[in-house]
């Protein structure tokens, strides 16, 4: 009985006084810093691949009002099916609001991602933007989501799917500033030219802050088939190869 009051008091204390992002009992709310729970609350707004058509238009349709109440423009996309492993349900397209244009406009991916991304715009490269280099950013320069192949295009029918197949990834080859300058992972990864430095620390802390909220984030330094983008996907675990 001892046992459970203190539980019980240690509930009610956690309650009151953690920051909700940090408390997986909690509603998930894109405007609240990312916390220690908020992986795990974005991972349950992902649509099993044996789900009925009823159940996916449901888990999606909570997706995408989440994604409004927090004031991001957003639309149903289509979902497809392209053979075998090709298979995209629970589409969006980001269209506009409170978020960081992408290029090229209303990319479509499944709703997870799309959380994950505002999420991580929001609350690592916005807050980065600032911090290292003191402007906004004014674009996020994207090579696409969907894309139906295996990893690296492989035509080894050995190979996995990769996560393109589902549109659960986005690559991301840089990021506009509202002052003019560009950031560019192909260029500044390594640290050279103007403010060289400031750009390559900038691109680390995004990251590393993508390693807080995406399965799979591979940058220059996992291979050379990175070398120019980000890959950013939702997978349930994966390579995440960060300083921390």
């Amino acid at each position: 009985m001892t046992l459970g009051l203190v539980a019980c008091g240690l509930f009610f204390l956690l309650d009151a006084w953690a920051p909700p992002q940090d408390l997986p009992w909690k509603p998930l709310d894109l405007r609240q810093p990312i916390g220690w729970a908020t992986a795990d609350k974005v991972a349950r707004l992902e649509v099993d691949d044996r789900a009925s058509p009823e159940q996916v238009e449901a888990r999606t349709n909570a997706c995408l009002t989440l994604l409004r109440q927090a004031g991001v423009q957003v639309r149903r996309g289509q979902d497809r099916d392209d053979g075998g492993f090709c298979v995209v349900r629970g589409a969006v397209r980001l269209t506009g609001g409170e978020m960081t244009p992408v290029s090229p406009n209303g990319l479509a991916m499944r709703c997870p991602l799309a959380v994950r991304h505002i999420l991580w715009d929001r609350h690592v490269l916005q807050p980065a933007a600032r911090d290292v280099l003191g402007s906004e950013p004014a674009r996020i320069d994207s090579l696409g989501a969907y894309a139906c192949r295996r990893v690296y295009g492989s035509q080894d029918q050995a190979a996995r799917p990769s996560q393109h197949a589902r549109a659960n990834a986005m690559d991301v080859a840089g990021v506009r500033l509202t002052d003019g300058r560009t950031v560019s992972v192909l260029r500044d990864w390594e640290g050279k030219g103007a403010d060289g430095k400031q750009k390559a620390v900038f691109l680390r802390r995004l990251r590393d802050g993508g390693c807080r909220l995406f399965g799979n984030v591979l940058t220059p330094d996992y291979n050379a088939a990175h070398r120019d983008h980000f890959h950013l996907d939702g997978a349930a675990r994966g390579v995440c190869l960060s300083a921390r």
